[in-house]
């Protein structure tokens, strides 16, 4: 999000949802496919990406290192890859913008490269904690500098040669994973990461479809740095996080009956469809089939009485961006929900539990936080009113679900955030609407 793009929308009860629908290109696989098309050999072609803010961050900032990228089509793009050891030093500050995948993981890419460069954000990014990246990357040799001794942005990289490591991350964080394995492409020798449960697994799929030589293994993944990456076509599939915010609004809103196709179905990334339905929502997958190495399928969606459960374990890791809005959807769900193992939620763009425990709270929903989670107990219909998103692109869009079945309109500050990630979301639900 841009510190400039602070918004103000009201949104309506509606009285039905239907229509059939497409979500933007999935966010981590448009991330990854810039950065290892620009350090593949050849031209690779990318169709579905997303032009969201975040994505737009790393994209400048490859054009910053000497990489050609050609918008090609609305949602096209061109990438002359310059190779492993092809990038420039860039001549500014690289701006990561809202953007923590993009720092994290080129914290990592540019351990590796032998030249200089400093990473900073916005204010919200300059607030999130870097060190999680920072210390393994410096036990590999790593030469960076930060605020706070590494844990705040902005970040000052001076790059060169880095030692392989065996890695057990204390958290399950795709973020952490890649940027071990994205400074262990720079190193001779084998790079190891385990964690706690399997995270999202984007990284590994694309290193692997570009050629590299990964090996996932229980409980973590090996990669043989050096590895000679080949341009190849990339098909990105619809962001399932983004389509989270519309199966939850098709299961909370009487009438509701939806389609969303060409959704990413990734078991890293498939915990909301696994967590909804065991909520008892309607959600049936049509149409499975692989794409660019990626499972993809259509999710239709119906209207569901929903019930409490509980949400914790290697399932969280697996669905840890959709949390606010299944926040949501345990508000308005029969009994009591206690979601256990997220901490992480505190460090994400926002503390999404402090977040979602205040407003939802200023909507009616009963919502009570713990350290690493919440017990939320549902009601039958959350009230209008004010809330805030915090700056937070996610929360934004669970507040405008959260209003979809509210008893009045519900009026959400700061909104311009959603362009991180979902561009077209508040047409989109317009459009399913008025259907």
């Amino acid at each position: 999000m841009s510190d400039q793009s602070f918004q103000i929308r009201t949104v309506t009860p509606a009285s039905a949802l239907r229509g059939e629908i497409a979500v933007p290109g999935d966010k981590s696989i448009s991330h990854r496919s810039i950065m290892l098309g620009s350090l593949a050999e050849g031209t690779t072609r990318v169709s579905g990406f997303l032009m969201g803010e975040d994505n737009r961050s790393t994209w400048n900032a490859f054009e910053a290192m000497g990489v050609a990228i050609r918008q090609t089509g609305p949602d096209a793009l061109e990438i002359k890859g310059v190779g492993l050891s092809g990038l420039a030093e860039p001549g500014d500050v690289l701006d990561c913008g809202n953007s923590g995948t993009t720092m994290r993981l080129m914290t990592g890419l540019l351990a590796g490269q032998n030249f200089f460069s400093v990473l900073t954000g916005d204010k919200y990014l300059r607030r999130r904690p870097m060190k999680r990246v920072v210390a393994p990357l410096t036990a590999m040799g790593a030469r960076i500098w930060g605020r706070d001794g590494g844990e705040r942005a902005p970040l000052a990289i001076q790059g060169g040669s880095l030692a392989p490591i065996s890695y057990a991350s204390p958290v399950s964080s795709a973020q952490i994973k890649s940027a071990v394995l994205l400074a262990g492409l720079s190193v001779e020798g084998e790079t190891t990461v385990t964690e706690p449960h399997l995270s999202r697994d984007h990284s590994e799929r694309m290193l692997a479809y570009f050629g590299a030589a990964v090996r996932p293994f229980a409980g973590g993944v090996s990669l043989t740095g050096r590895p000679r990456l080949v341009a190849r076509d990339i098909l990105v599939p619809g962001d399932i996080s983004s389509a989270a915010f519309l199966m939850v609004a098709g299961l909370v809103t009487p009438g509701a009956e939806l389609l969303i196709r060409n959704v990413g179905i990734n078991p890293t990334r498939s915990g909301i469809i696994e967590i909804l339905t065991a909520m008892g929502g309607s959600l049936d997958l049509l149409n499975i089939r692989e794409q660019s190495g990626e499972p993809v399928a259509d999710v239709a969606v119906r209207h569901s009485r929903l019930k409490g459960i509980e949400i914790g374990g290697d399932t969280v890791p697996r669905a840890i961006d959709e949390f606010p809005v299944i926040s949501v959807a345990a508000a308005l769900a029969e009994g009591t929900t206690i979601i256990r193992d997220a901490a992480e939620l505190r460090v994400k763009e926002t503390d999404r539990i402090a977040a979602m425990v205040s407003e939802l709270g200023r909507l009616g929903g009963r919502v009570e936080a713990r350290p690493d989670g919440m017990v939320i107990s549902g009601v039958e219909q959350l009230d209008g009113g004010t809330v805030s998103s915090h700056g937070d692109h996610r929360i934004a869009m669970s507040m405008a679900v959260a209003a979809l079945s509210a008893r009045g309109a519900v009026t959400i500050e700061d909104t311009g955030c959603t362009e991180t990630s979902f561009p077209g979301f508040w047409e989109m639900i317009e459009e399913i609407r008025n259907a």
